[in-house]
């Protein structure tokens, strides 16, 4: 089953799906049809291999996953993860925006 699938199924039911957490037979296995943003908030180097707050919007069909990490204090302090599932691009893409 596609992630797109399995979110139609989800709201067919009548669960709200902008903040579900996918199973993680589809999390971690299918790839995203297109990404349409990615920002990293990286002070310290290109360089750095630690974890920095970022922000995403990845499609699947004709959902949009925009999720991300907040900034902390530290820029590598691992700030919380944040993630809304949405049918509507500019909200997704907003969402990102103003995240980072």
């Amino acid at each position: 089953m596609k992630v797109s699938e399995w979110l139609d199924e989800k709201a067919a039911e009548g669960v709200d799906v902008s903040r579900i957490e996918l199973p993680d037979e589809l999390a971690n296995v299918e790839v995203p049809d297109e990404t349409l943003f990615f920002r990293e908030y990286r002070p310290c180097s290109i360089l750095c291999t630690r974890d920095h707050a970022f922000a995403t919007v990845e499609r699947f069909d004709h959902w949009y996953l925009s999720r991300g990490r907040e900034k902390g204090t530290d820029p590598h302090s691992p700030g919380p993860t944040w993630w809304l599932f949405t049918k509507d691009r500019e909200l997704a893409l907003q969402t990102a925006r103003e995240h980072i």
